[in-house]
Parts: structure tokens; C-alpha cells; sequence
């Protein structure tokens, strides 16, 4: 005999109910492959439930709104945070290299640099299993909080060792944000924005930069900081920075798509439901406007291991996997090798006085920023299959000429600025793209895991590109730097070719669409 719980009828075949029940103001469906009476209360739906629901259709409906901005605000942060952490180490590079602070060699500073990029490595796979397996929410203030108290002991190093020790240590408090942030932002933005939002976030970061340059033409003034002291100052106001936003994170939700495919269905229709009460007003009636949100139908997976990850990324998804991977190495080699040695770049080739050079990264970083804010919309409009293809072309075909212009003693410090500025331009949208495409092509109950993969694959490789730039400006020989841009670039455009074969169609559709799952017969 079948037996009722609730509202919700599970017989002896394992399939569920012949009719919908109702939670709140949502209609969910629910087909069961088993029932443990043990897990009544929390989850309220059992593993490998098959659940048929609006919720993501409901988010997805939604307009754009202030809650929305919050959201970015208290979870965007984290892409300024790192962009100010690369600034500030970028412009303070020239000043460690003075025997009044710490003394590094240009490739100390490189290795410090791969330092940071390595620690973002070990906390983006930590962190991204744990926020699969605990939730968006939950890790939030933990990561932050690593970051806080590392980027601040950074500033106080005594020495060397010190100083990598704890440059290692923010990175992984930054790299452990990535894989729940991603995550949390895409699965909670309308479909048919989620690319436009998605690059304008990851764009951000140069807002971290310019703010970063700023920040140090300040403190590295040796008329407003003694020399020894302005460098430290730098890296404690990126800790308060990051305090602040810890007041503004305590007020967001979990992701509803999260909670569902943790078989916390009724905990997701009201976070949906709060969510709507904020965007549209408390009188808003779900029930009026029911037929138009799209229903899916998705399975309560529960926490899944590495054997299921690696199932997914080689077995179901071996072309998406292919793509990720190209698109990430090629932007995080092209990021790392240029960014990480601007500062050191201008002083030694261009004559630039070492407390000067964040005049030039100011202009650098507003066109990285603009880059992903105008050609974001582009993404959803134009589609995935057309723009990333031909940003990541564009990006290296841009850097080969300005190598060239730079090898012919064509360019100058101002010069060189605007040149870069072109390149990066459209290398930040290109950048900004791969971010989106790990997150949005791979399953919910995973996704921070295939972020933190992909993520940690493309930095560890390209963790080598400071150390490399910085033994090459230590040469002193524009040709040498001129190699490392045609190997940037060389990646860049193979990352192009694999884009438009193996890309996806992803705009203006919703998660669940692109990695759709069909329920057994009968469901």
C-alpha cells in the first residue's frame, strides 16, 4: 500500500504522488526513489528525489532590482578585494626591492607573487568542496576572515620568509571566496542578464586595482610615510576594507538552487519567497502570475564526492571540460605574465620613478574595467559561441603588436599605458568569460567544485608567470619580454579556436536547462 507523509504519497515502485502538494505559495511535484523516516525535519525531501518546481523559474522571472545590488555588493566584493591584494603588491614592488623595507630581488617579489597565486589554488579546492557540501552562505565569513587577518600580518612581516608565509595564506582566504561566490551570484541572477552581471562582477576586480594604486600613491609618498612604513599601511587598508564587508554579508540568503539539490525544498521556495517580497513588495501575489515562470524538474543529489565530479567533467561533460581548462590557462597566464611585472616593467625599460608607477596602472585598470561593462551585454545578446571566441583572439592579437611596437622602441611609458589599455580592454571581457563559463556549464550540486578545478588549474599554471616576467625584467633584454608576450598571446588565440568548437550556447537560459538531467520513465 502506498503510504502518505505529509503530502506527499511514496508506494512500493518508488515513485511519488499522483498529484502536486503545495508549500507556501509554490507547486512542487516530488518523485521519490525511497523514503528514510530519520530525515523528516532536515532535509525535508530525500536523496535522489526527483523534484519538479518553479524556483529557479521564479528567480529567473524576477527584475532587476536593489536587492540585487546588494547581493553584488556584499558578494562582488571579493573580485575588488583580490584586484586591491594584485595592486598593492604590483605598486608596492618597486618599494620592497629598497634596503629600508624588506629587500627583495625583483624575482623574491615574483615568487611571492607565485606565492599568493598558489595559496588561491589550495583554498579555491578546500573551500569549493566545502561550499558544495555545506552551502553558499556558510563560507562567506570564513574565507573572509582569512583574508582579513593574513593581509594584515602581511603588512607586518619582519622579513622574507614571513612575509611569503602569509602572502600565501590571503590567497587562499581570496581563492576560497571564488568557488562560493561564482557560484551564489549566477545561481541567483535572472538567465537573461546572467553574462552581462557576471563579466560586469568579474570586472570589478580592476576597481580593486585602481583603488589599490590609489591607495599606495598615497602611502608610498615618502613626504606622508617614512618609506619603511608606507608599504605596511597599504596592506592594512586592504583589511579594513574587507572588515567593513563583513557587516554587509550577514543579510544574505542561501541559494534556493543550492537548497533544492540538498533536499531542502521547502527552506528554498521561502528564500525565493523573501526574495520576491523584496523585489516586488510584500502585496505581491505569486499565485496571479504562476503560469508564467518555467518549471523544471531537478534531482535532490545531496552531497557528492570526487567520483562523481570526476564522472562529470571526463565522462559526461568531456568537451565542456576541454574548454574550461583552455579558456582559464590562457587568461590566467596572460593576467599573471603581464600584470604581475607592470610595475617592475615601467621602472626598468620605461625610466618610470618607482613612486610614480601607480599613475600609470590607474588608466590600466579603468580599461580593464570598461572592457567587461561594455561588452558584457554583447555575451547575452550575441551569444557565448560568438564573443568569447573573438575576445580571446582579439586579446592576442593586440598583445603581439604592442611586443612589437615595445621591441621597435616605438613606445614610452604613456604609450605603453594606452597600449596595454587597448589590449586589456577586450582581454578582461575575454578574462571575464571564462569565470562564466566554468560556472554556468557544470551541475549545481558541483559547481563549486568544477569552479575551484578549472580555477586552480589555469592559476597554478600560470602561478609560473610572475617568477618567469620577473627573472626576464632582471635580464634587462626587451626581446626575452618580448618571447613571454608571443607565448601569451600564442595561448590566447588556441583558447579562441577551442571556444568557438567546443563552446555552448548558454545565453538567456537557465541552469538547469544547459545541464538538464532526464528523470527516469515515468517521472
Amino acid at each position: 500500500m502506498p503510504q502518505a507523509i505529509g503530502s506527499v504519497c511514496i508506494d512500493g515502485l518508488q515513485w511519488v504522488h499522483p498529484g502536486p502538494f503545495t508549500v507556501g505559495l509554490a507547486t512542487t511535484k516530488v518523485y521519490a526513489a525511497g523514503y528514510d523516516r530519520n530525515h523528516l525535519m532536515i532535509p525535508d525531501t530525500p536523496r535522489g528525489t526527483w523534484v519538479t518546481t518553479d524556483v529557479p523559474g521564479r528567480l529567473d522571472a524576477l527584475g532587476w532590482s536593489r536587492w540585487h545590488q546588494r547581493l553584488i555588493l556584499a558578494l562582488g566584493i571579493t573580485w575588488i578585494l583580490d584586484g586591491l591584494e594584485a595592486s598593492l603588491v604590483a605598486n608596492v614592488a618597486p618599494t620592497l626591492q629598497h634596503p629600508d623595507t624588506l629587500g627583495l630581488s625583483a624575482t623574491q617579489i615574483g615568487m611571492a607573487n607565485s606565492a599568493y597565486l598558489l595559496g588561491q589554488v589550495v583554498g579555491a579546492l578546500v573551500f569549493g568542496h566545502l561550499t558544495d557540501r555545506l552551502g553558499r552562505k556558510r563560507l562567506f565569513m570564513v574565507t573572509l576572515a582569512i583574508y582579513l587577518g593574513a593581509t594584515a600580518l602581511s603588512g607586518l612581516a619582519p622579513q622574507y620568509a614571513v612575509f611569503l608565509a602569509f602572502r600565501l595564506l590571503a590567497g587562499a582566504g581570496i581563492g576560497g571566496e571564488y568557488s562560493a561566490i561564482n557560484s551564489a551570484i549566477d545561481e541567483m541572477v535572472p538567465a537573461r542578464m546572467r553574462g552581462a552581471i557576471a563579466l560586469a562582477v568579474n570586472g570589478s576586480y580592476w576597481v580593486g586595482v585602481a583603488l589599490g594604486a590609489g591607495v599606495t600613491l598615497v602611502v608610498l609618498n615618502p613626504a606622508i610615510f617614512p618609506i619603511a612604513i608606507g608599504w605596511r599601511v597599504a596592506f592594512g587598508f586592504g583589511a579594513l576594507l574587507g572588515l567593513v564587508i563583513l557587516l554587509v554579508r550577514r543579510h544574505m540568503p542561501e541559494s534556493p538552487r543550492w537548497l533544492l539539490t540538498h533536499g531542502h525544498v521547502q527552506a528554498a521556495i521561502a528564500t525565493v519567497e523573501r526574495i520576491e517580497a523584496q523585489v516586488r513588495g510584500r502585496g505581491w501575489n505569486a499565485r496571479t502570475e504562476a503560469t508564467s515562470f518555467t518549471v523544471v524538474t531537478v534531482k535532490v543529489s545531496g552531497t557528492v564526492g570526487l567520483r562523481h565530479l570526476a564522472h562529470t567533467l571526463i565522462r559526461r561533460y568531456p568537451r565542456r571540460t576541454v574548454y574550461g581548462l583552455s579558456l582559464m590557462l590562457a587568461q590566467a597566464f596572460l593576467y599573471n605574465s603581464i600584470f604581475f611585472s607592470y610595475g617592475l616593467i615601467l621602472e626598468k625599460f620605461h625610466g618610470v620613478p618607482r613612486e610614480h608607477v601607480s599613475l600609470y596602472i590607474v588608466p590600466f585598470a579603468i580599461g580593464n574595467f570598461l572592457g567587461p561593462l561594455v561588452l558584457g551585454p554583447s555575451f547575452d545578446r550575441w551569444g557565448r559561441r560568438v564573443m568569447i571566441p573573438l575576445t580571446y583572439a582579439l586579446s592576442g592579437m593586440l598583445l603581439l603588436a604592442t611586443g612589437g611596437l615595445f621591441v621597435a622602441g616605438a613606445l614610452n611609458a604613456v604609450t605603453q599605458t594606452l597600449a596595454w589599455m587597448l589590449v586589456f580592454f577586450v582581454a578582461s571581457a575575454a578574462a571575464s568569460s571564462a569565470y562564466l563559463t566554468v560556472s554556468e556549464l557544470f551541475p549545481v550540486e558541483l559547481r563549486g567544485m568544477a569552479i575551484a578545478v578549472f580555477y586552480a588549474f589555469g592559476t597554478l599554471v600560470g602561478a609560473g608567470a610572475p617568477t618567469l616576467f620577473g627573472a626576464i625584467v632582471d635580464t634587462g633584454d626587451p626581446y626575452s619580454l618580448l618571447a613571454g608576450y608571443v607565448l601569451a598571446s600564442a595561448m590566447m588565440m588556441a583558447a579562441a579556436v577551442v571556444a568557438r568548437v567546443f563552446g555552448v550556447d548558454a545565453e538567456r537560459r537557465s541552469l538547469e536547462e544547459i545541464t538538464s538531467e532526464n528523470p527516469p520513465f515515468g517521472v
